[in-house]
């Protein structure tokens, strides 16, 4: 009885949820609901998402030059090479390798990703990375890419592979993050070699065409528990995976891995199918990282209070500390632990 009262109570929450970004088919006995996804609701989530997220591009295309513009509508991700001048660039790297800041980790498979907050306090030691964030070109790639003008959250990122005993890393299976069109962005700091955990991605996938609605289709009502099957508490990783050969079966190319030099920024739409390349020996990498992700179903590019200055620059702070308080009140599970202060360049612990 608990339960189903419960249940009651969380239900205009949990219907409430399909008018947002929320993605998880296991955490929502809505969107989870295998009777309404065979019916089309996570289908027109994401037409709906999509061409709303088309709608705002079209406002913010001039914030980027006509020939970026082409390329990312193209391939659904942009390399910018030598991206920043030399000079600031080695000053960045040098001042990055000298910083020691409170970090978080998080395990997957074999693999540990690292994060240091470019909050104020950082960016007062590190600034050359100020002037990453709030340089134009930056932001504005990020911005058309996102189809908002929603501040990022942004971080000195390091992926250490082979770097715990475990399966292998996830994330080098080919997914999609979620399911509208969102950014994630990569200043790397270092070479980043083509068996060593390149970004991979398979161009023009972040289109939505007939074929890949049926694929979201599919995907969804194998995401979807069956009828009387408990609720799950926690989703499968990656439930968003896919095959080549069912990347193949949506006509689309091969995957690409884009092995780069440092100083590349690289910038995508993760509703794309990609993945971090495997990597034949262990390996590491160091970069900037960008992630950014609105409600998809807002009509408007702007309006975001987290584009004031003094509330942005802290919005992975906020982050974290939110999902340590959901933990601690057994709501939720906090993935990124606390490892004290770190260097980027620090070894696996």
């Amino acid at each position: 009885m608990l339960s189903l009262a419960r249940q009651s109570l969380l239900m205009p929450f949990w219907a409430a949820q399909v008018f947002s970004q929320d993605k998880f088919f296991a955490r929502n006995p809505v969107l989870g609901n295998r009777w309404l996804n065979e019916r089309g609701l996570h289908t027109r989530r994401v037409t709906w998402s999509f061409q709303m997220a088309e709608r705002r591009r079209r406002r913010l295309a001039k914030l980027i030059p006509a020939d970026d513009r082409a390329a990312f509508d193209r391939d659904g991700f942009i390399v910018k090479r030598d991206f920043l001048p030399h000079d600031i660039f080695l000053a960045l790297v040098d001042q990055v390798r000298s910083l020691r800041a409170p970090a978080r980790e998080m395990v997957e498979g074999d693999t540990i990703t690292r994060h240091i907050a470019l909050e104020p306090a950082v960016l007062q030691r590190v600034p050359a990375a100020r002037q990453v964030v709030q340089s134009p070109a930056f932001r504005n790639l990020i911005t058309y890419g996102g189809s908002s003008a929603a501040a990022p959250m942004v971080y000195i990122q390091t992926v250490i592979s082979g770097a715990v005993p475990g399966l292998a890393d996830p994330q080098t299976e080919l997914h999609t993050d979620t399911f509208h069109p969102t950014v994630k962005a990569w200043l790397f700091l270092e070479d980043v070699a083509a068996d060593a955990m390149p970004f991979v991605y398979v161009r023009g996938s972040h289109r939505l065409t007939p074929r890949r609605l049926e694929w979201e289709y599919r995907m969804s009502l194998r995401a979807s528990r069956q009828p009387k099957q408990p609720h799950a508490q926690q989703e499968h990783r990656l439930v968003r995976a896919i095959s080549t050969d069912e990347v193949n079966e949506l006509g689309l190319p091969a995957p690409e891995a884009i092995a780069v030099p440092a100083n590349t920024l690289v910038v995508a739409d993760t509703f794309g199918f990609h993945a971090r390349g495997p990597s034949r020996l262990p390996a590491s990498r160091v970069e900037i990282w960008a992630m950014g992700r609105r409600n998809p179903f807002l009509p408007w590019t702007g309006l975001d209070p987290w584009t004031i200055a003094a509330l942005g620059l802290r919005k992975p702070v906020f982050y974290w500390k939110s999902l340590d308080a959901l933990e601690q009140l057994g709501l939720g599970r906090q993935r990124w632990r606390d490892r004290g202060v770190l260097s980027a360049f620090d070894p696996a612990l």
